[in-house]
């Protein structure tokens, strides 16, 4: 198996995440930044045309504590084949549009802890369609220079259009197609991707798809969040018994 933790370049990560806490902190500055960030997103294909292993991301807080979780799955089965939890300590509040801020360093931390590399990862957040254009989904792909895509459960900005020939409807931002409203079972509720890095959105929503056979929610995501609220009980229940 190919190791995730070494092939990953810390002062990258570092680059993309300088804004920080501090008297000169501001709003202004940390989506100036998110704009100029977006600039660098590949909205191309440069994964493999077979994935063998699909990701899921996502991230719970508790009393201070983030909570990254990342489950890895065989693409075909859908098998749980690796599961990573980690601990950080709650250094970003949360601010409207500035969530990745808040989400990325407990979810590289779990990534980097992987042994097998997967070929994608699905994150429970927001892309390319982002008021910023730098969701969490693109913000995290940006850092580790990995394929990525947003699947969040509603819709943060833009608009939908009527279904096309796809089978999903475009969210549409002004003239800009910036994500797509997809219905992953019959009468459930959509979920809503967009472009994380490096792949295309008919990409990311053929894989979405494949990942969302008996749920609404694909399953790498879905076991990730699993994953995370487990820990979150766990750490409640230590500081309840304490």
């Amino acid at each position: 198996m190919n190791s995730c933790a070494r092939s990953f370049n810390d002062l990258e990560f570092e680059n993309k995440m300088p804004i920080k806490l501090s008297p000169n902190f501001s709003t202004e500055k940390a989506h100036a930044m998110q704009l100029r960030l977006s600039k660098q997103i590949i909205h191309e294909d440069t994964l493999p045309e077979t994935i063998n292993y699909v990701a899921g991301v996502d991230v719970a807080y508790t009393k201070g504590t983030s909570i990254g979780a990342v489950a890895v799955l065989d693409s075909a089965s859908l098998s749980l084949v690796e599961s990573q939890v980690v601990h950080l300590k709650t250094r970003f509040p949360y601010i409207p549009t500035l969530l990745s801020f808040r989400e990325i360093p407990p979810a590289y931390s779990a990534i980097k802890k992987l042994h097998i590399q997967p070929d994608v990862f699905l994150v429970d957040g927001q892309g390319f369609a982002h008021p910023y254009r730098l969701g969490f989904a693109t913000h995290l792909g940006l850092a580790i220079g990995r394929p990525t895509i947003g699947v969040a459960k509603s819709l943060l900005c833009g608009k939908v259009e009527p279904v096309g020939e796809g089978g999903w409807s475009p969210v549409m931002d002004g003239e800009e197609i910036i994500g797509a409203e997809v219905v992953t079972r019959p009468g459930t509720k959509p979920v809503y991707v967009s472009v994380g890095h490096r792949v295309s959105l008919k990409r990311a929503v053929e894989i979405v798809r494949s990942c969302a056979r008996t749920h609404r929610i694909p399953e790498p995501t879905r076991r990730a969040h699993i994953l995370a609220s487990e820990e979150k009980r766990k750490l409640d229940k230590q500081v309840f018994d304490t």
